[in-house]
Order: C-alpha cells, then sequence, then structure tokens
C-alpha cells in the first residue's frame, strides 16, 4: 500500500507529479502507452521511477499494477478538443472506456484513492463566470462528455463499489514539458515556441476568448491536496486559479516579458471551443486546502525559460532582433 500509480505519467502534467512524488520519497509507477507522453519527460528520474507501457483500455495488464496501490492519480487520456472531434472513436475508447478500466481495477484491487483529472470544457459556454461545480455541465465536444462520464463514473464508484475517488476538473494547465509540436497543443506552448522562434502565432478566433490559464506546480499542488483530504470522496473541485486572461492579453504579455514585436495572425474559430473560463476555486480551498503559489506572469516567465533552454540545448539559437512571420 506505499505504491502512487499515475496513469499518464510520461505526459506533461504527469511526469510533474511523478517528479513531486519522487521528492517526497514515494514508489512510483507508471502507466503510459506513449501515445502523448514521451519518456523524455522522466529522463533524469528514469531509474527511480517503474514505467509500464501499457494502455489503460487494456484492462488485464493494468489492472495487477493498480492493485494493492495506496493512491491511484489518473492522468491517461487523449487530451484535444479537436482530436476528439476530427477522430472521436479514439478517445472514446481511452477517455471513457479506460477511465472505466482504471476505476474497476483501483476497486476490485482493494487499491486506495483515485484521484481523476476531469476537464472545466464540461461547463461549455454557460454565460455565468466565473464556474461554480454545481452548475449543469453544457458539454460542447466530445472530449468534454467523455471527460464529464469520467465524473460520473468516479462518483458511483464511491457511491456503489466503496472506492475513494476524488474528481478535479482541470483548467488551462501550463508549464514546462507541454508538447509543442502536436496540432493539439495548448495555445500557450504554441505561443512560447513562436515568441522564441520570432514568428507570430496564429490565434483561432478574435483573440478575446478568455482563460484561467494554471501553472502546472499549482495544479500538482492540488493532486496532493485531493489525494489525502478527509471526508471528500465522490466529490468534484475546480482545479484553477481564479483568474481570466484573454489570448491577445496574453500575447501582448509574452512580448513585453521577451521585449519584440510580433502582431499575431488570425483564423477562424475551432469548433468546440469554449468562450471564455474561469474557475470559481471557493470550494477548492475550503475542503482541499487548494492555494495556489504562482501568478500568470510567474508562470509564464519559469515555462519561457524553461522552452529556452530546451533550443539551446538542441543547438537553435535565437537571431537576436528576428521578427520572421511564418
Amino acid at each position: 500500500m506505499n505504491r502512487y500509480i499515475v496513469t499518464g505519467g510520461a505526459g506533461f502534467i504527469g511526469s510533474a507529479l511523478v517528479r513531486r512524488l519522487l521528492a517526497q520519497g514515494r514508489r512510483v509507477h507508471v502507466i503510459d502507452n506513449l501515445s502523448t507522453g514521451n519518456l523524455d519527460n522522466l529522463e533524469e528520474v528514469a531509474e527511480r521511477v517503474t514505467v509500464h507501457e501499457f494502455d489503460i483500455r487494456d484492462y488485464d495488464r493494468i489492472a495487477p499494477v493498480i492493485a494493492g496501490a495506496y493512491r491511484v492519480f489518473h492522468l491517461a487520456a487523449v487530451p484535444s478538443v479537436p482530436k476528439s472531434i476530427l477522430d472521436p472513436v479514439p478517445s472514446h475508447e481511452c477517455n471513457i472506456d479506460g477511465t472505466f478500466n482504471v476505476l474497476r481495477a483501483a476497486a476490485e484491487g482493494k487499491a486506495g484513492r483515485v484521484v481523476y483529472a476531469a476537464s472545466s470544457s464540461a461547463y461549455g459556454d454557460t454565460a455565468v463566470l466565473p464556474k461554480v461545480e454545481t452548475m449543469t455541465p453544457r458539454p460542447k465536444s466530445p472530449y468534454a462528455v467523455q471527460k464529464l462520464v469520467g465524473e460520473y463514473y468516479a462518483t458511483i464508484f464511491s457511491d456503489c463499489f466503496d472506492l475513494e475517488t476524488v474528481s478535479l476538473r482541470f483548467f488551462n494547465v501550463f508549464g514546462p514539458r507541454q508538447d509543442p509540436s502536436s496540432p493539439y497543443s495548448g495555445v500557450l506552448s504554441i505561443f512560447f515556441t513562436s515568441l522564441l522562434e520570432r514568428r507570430s502565432p496564429t490565434i483561432f478566433g478574435d483573440g478575446e476568448q478568455s482563460r484561467d490559464f494554471t501553472y502546472v506546480e499549482d495544479v500538482v499542488d492540488l493532486l496532493l491536496k485531493a489525494s489525502e483530504a478527509p471526508s471528500v470522496s465522490g466529490e468534484v473541485f475546480n482545479a484553477g486559479n481564479g483568474g481570466r486572461y484573454t489570448l491577445n492579453e496574453t500575447w501582448r504579455l509574452l512580448q513585453a516579458i521577451e521585449g519584440v514585436d510580433l502582431p499575431a495572425r488570425y483564423g477562424a474559430p475551432r469548433p468546440g471551443d469554449v468562450r471564455d473560463s474561469q474557475a470559481d476555486t471557493k470550494e477548492a480551498v475550503r475542503k482541499l486546502g487548494h492555494a495556489p503559489r504562482f501568478s500568470f506572469e510567474q508562470g509564464l516567465r519559469l515555462t519561457l525559460d524553461w522552452y529556452r533552454s530546451q533550443l539551446a540545448r538542441k543547438g537553435d539559437g535565437i537571431r537576436a532582433g528576428a521578427n520572421l512571420v511564418s
């Protein structure tokens, strides 16, 4: 019962959580099929973590790993609204069937609490801001539906199968190791690489859509708090910072930090995208002790430094004063 499981542990958020658990002296096992995760994210801790290159859709393989674990952090997913619209079957199988498998394995294997990475996309485009956990969900994409079903399953496993669960609705998480190369990457990862490569990014829509951008280390803090908080089994909490920034504001701030002038390009809005998103964090503060440590600008600067170091590591120089538009 001293094992900690992180599904999706080779991913951007999962690898940050793995590092924190290892720093606390925990025994960590990662389950990841590496479809979106990357073992490079665990490079410097590889000798201290056990990686199972399994797919969460394969119950027979993941069940023995999860059985008897003290805590299970379920972060594995196909994490993309556009991808779920373009090709909904794989994301359905992973995000719904795979989540059911993880919960079933934890319940049948008498594991401890499961902390599930839910999504703020469940709220959809309701006009009320900030988003409160008691609001009626109005998902706009297959991905949003899939993550919402995972929440429902987590609550049902708590109510019916005596498995402790907590669901955290992630808002727009950003930080080191977020992959900018995928066409489904989060907007900030694309902003960072555009900035350092001195090229204008393409913003889909008018750029006035707003997001509750949350630095990854604040999310890791909340994951750990949710894993130990008393009397919260079956509940759902927002995992945001409570702020709200438009994409235009964010791009202007990044340009100011870097000291460049790179006007953004604009494209057609993407199907399934939510216009505005902001977390009400009162319940997470009250019941989980949520206390974000990083301001938006601090998170941007730390992440930008990491992206810069990765470019330097690869030998890609940034031409001072260059202003390239692609």
